[in-house]
């Protein structure tokens, strides 16, 4: 395939990866490398939420964890999640290093048999059911391709 695909006039060059919108997609579709570089943007986070939780009260440490480190941790989980549990599980330890800040020195105020936050598992879940939702039931546009995938 070497010189075969042009862009343009320009003959493009074989990649291992290519980079789109933040997500890293490898020649055989695996995400082992992409998984590893979010893991640690959010691992360095959560490390930074540490140095400062005892300055912040438990609504606040789960504030700058939902405004800073989430985000990271399901960032186009759609394209990904059908990678291996191995990862996944890598983030969903993340997560529960962050839930140990929330409870480490100030404990709830009421007693809570659950987390204050759902799991990752559980997000990444409910986000395919809103995709499919909108291209079974709402017919989005932009979605109708998905649409079709079941015919």
């Amino acid at each position: 395939m070497e010189g075969r695909l042009w862009f343009g006039g320009v003959p493009l060059p074989l990649q291992e990866a290519v980079k789109v919108l933040g997500v890293e997609v490898y020649r055989e579709l695996r995400f082992n490398s992409h998984i590893k570089q979010i893991a640690r943007k959010a691992s360095y986070r959560v490390s930074a939420l540490r140095r400062v939780a005892s300055f912040l009260d438990r609504g606040g440490k789960l504030l700058l964890y939902k405004a800073q480190i989430r985000p990271y941790l399901e960032y186009a989980a759609l394209s990904w999640m059908s990678c291996a549990a191995s990862h996944t599980r890598r983030l969903d330890s993340i997560q529960s290093r962050a839930l140990r800040l929330f409870d480490a020195a100030d404990p709830p105020a009421q007693p809570e048999s659950t987390s204050p936050l759902d799991s990752l598992e559980h997000r990444r879940d409910v986000v395919a059911l809103v995709v499919f939702h909108k291209a079974q039931v709402q017919g989005v546009p932009y979605l109708a391709e998905l649409h079709s995938l079941r015919e």
